[in-house]
């Protein structure tokens, strides 16, 4: 009788897939099926998601003249590189015809990186930690739902005691909208 084989462990070899925060929203249109065709487009595109916050409606910051927002973050993992990630994302705007037609204007899907790892990246085409992610409430709190003891070299702090003291005033409130939907 043959014995099974058996393989060494080779998995302690590999780097573990780094771990990669994404906010999601839109205003434009159908905000929640826009979020739900996002989040249905990561896998095929490389990002394995591991967690859904829940979704909020957001009001705008700095561009106030426009409908409020969906927005959510997702915990995934991917063994994309930052900058294929990105192009990864804008690929899915594009794919779901999504443009901005100005700055902070209305959308009906924006995906930025929130982090990538513990990493810091500074590029002309890319900021990681997102710059003004510990300034946005809309931002914070969702992401302090599935991350909250969460934490960046470049912060002061976890995600929570951002939230605790940033001085945005905007109102982000719970949605009872499931973002796991299919």
């Amino acid at each position: 009788m043959r014995m099974p084989r058996s393989f060494p462990d080779v998995s302690a070899h590999y780097p573990p897939m780094p771990m990669v925060y994404l906010s999601l929203g839109s205003n434009v249109g159908d905000r929640e099926a826009h979020l739900h065709a996002a989040i249905e487009a990561l896998p095929p595109a490389g990002v394995r998601v591991r967690q859904l916050s829940s979704i909020y409606e957001t009001e705008p910051v700095d561009y106030l003249d426009q409908p409020w927002f969906l927005n959510c973050v997702v915990e995934a993992e991917t063994e994309l590189t930052p900058q294929a990630l990105l192009a990864a994302l804008r690929s899915i705007e594009s794919q779901l015809a999504s443009q901005k037609q100005f700055a902070k204007g209305p959308r009906k899907i924006d995906l930025d990186i929130l982090l990538y790892g513990p990493e810091t990246i500074n590029t002309p085409d890319l900021q990681v930690p997102h710059p003004r992610m510990h300034l946005r409430r809309f931002v914070l709190t969702p992401l302090a739902e599935i991350a909250p003891g969460l934490t960046h070299p470049a912060w002061p702090g976890s995600v929570t005691e951002l939230l605790q003291r940033v001085a945005d005033p905007s109102q982000v409130k719970r949605t009872h909208i499931d973002p796991a939907r299919s």
